[in-house]
């Protein structure tokens, strides 16, 4: 299949296919938008399939970065980077070198960060040849923990919606990815907040200690979509609302930290069918980048961060109204607002460089 006429390439600005034999990165870097700004979003390291579903991801995750970076109101477009993990033994540092050098070639138009099979301590090594890498040691580090809490903030509007609740106390939520980043410490919030927590993780040990320090019920990885719930938080993997696990759910809420949750845009249209709250992910999860923001200008201070994550609680009760309001689902409500504010910061540059 062609880039352009893949069904996940939306115009997007620019998309590099970067290798290098001798570490064996195979890695696909993709800006999406650069309307207000230098685009930045994550580095994920993945076994994918093959090469297609390598493209598929990284350009739907770098067009979830441009709109979740412009429904923060931030001054930053959106890009992502995905590694195909190399087979067998490997030396990482020659790796992540390697793909500085990809990131060099972007001049600037593009940062990364850490994401999913990607640690800081990785990012360090691609910084030894770029300037253009965020989430370092030293500086704002690992994103997880405000990516969780506002997670764990627009979950509270979710059920305020969906369960007609203003607390977690003994709201029944199922976390899938339970033991990841940013799972971890949302878990560790919904449990401060009195919920009862259904775990799920391919991390069986971590899951173990996970629930008996939280006293959760663990539930099977392949068990979680129809597990008796109030709230579905999807903290793994992207595409897991599909035509295979929707009718399993049964929950009133979905709002969780993974990004792309949604299979196909169409899938919104299915959970407001079945009366299920959605809280869009790219929305919800944007703590993190609003953290990394601090890499960027030291004026991006955690008093800043603090303030950001009030207004995406705000952003989120929004859309969750508008969508109730109008009848039409929250996705495509989001998806929208994001569209119009990227194409306002376009016109806006345009006229600028005139």
């Amino acid at each position: 299949m062609s880039l352009f006429e893949h069904p996940s390439f939306d115009n997007h600005e620019k998309v590099l296919f970067a290798t290098d034999k001798a570490s064996g990165l195979k890695a696909i870097l993709a800006v999406h938008s650069t309307a207000r700004g230098p685009a930045v979003g994550g580095c994920r390291m993945w076994t994918y399939e093959n090469s297609n579903a390598a493209l598929t991801d990284v350009l739907r995750l770098s067009q979830g970065m441009s709109y979740k970076n412009v429904m923060a109101d931030l001054p930053i477009g959106g890009g992502k980077t995905v590694i195909m993990r190399p087979e067998g033994d490997f030396d990482r540092e020659a790796l992540f070198e390697a793909l500085g050098n990809a990131l060099e070639a972007l001049n600037g138009n593009y940062m990364t960060a850490e994401d999913v099979g990607v640690s800081t301590a990785d990012i360090m090594m691609a910084r030894r040849v770029t300037n253009h890498v965020v989430g370092l040691e030293g500086g704002t580090g690992d994103p997880s923990p405000v990516t969780a809490k506002g997670v764990y903030l627009g979950l509270l509007e979710g059920a305020a919606r969906g369960l007609g609740k203003d607390d977690l106390n003994g709201v029944r939520i199922a976390v899938q990815g339970a033991t990841g980043h940013v799972g971890a410490y949302l878990c560790e919030h919904l449990a401060q907040a009195g919920a009862d927590l259904l775990v799920s993780d391919i991390n069986e040990p971590a899951l173990q200690e996970l629930a008996k320090k939280y006293d959760a019920k663990i539930i099977h990885k392949d068990e979680i979509y129809g597990v008796e719930a109030d709230i579905f938080a999807p903290c793994a993997l992207g595409a897991i609302i599909n035509p295979n696990t929707i009718d399993q759910l049964k929950v009133k809420v979905v709002a969780g930290a993974a990004n792309n949750q949604l299979s196909t845009p169409d899938m919104g249209v299915e959970l407001q069918k079945r009366g299920i709250v959605y809280v869009p992910d790219y929305v919800l999860n944007a703590g993190g980048i609003i953290n990394v923001m601090g890499d960027i200008d030291p004026k991006f201070n955690a008093q800043w961060v603090e303030g950001k994550l009030v207004t995406l609680k705000a952003t989120v009760a929004e859309i969750l109204d508008k969508a109730a309001s109008e009848a039409r689902p929250s996705n495509l409500i989001a998806d929208e607002l994001a569209r119009g504010r990227i194409e306002e910061a376009r016109q806006a540059k345009l006229a600028a460089a005139a």
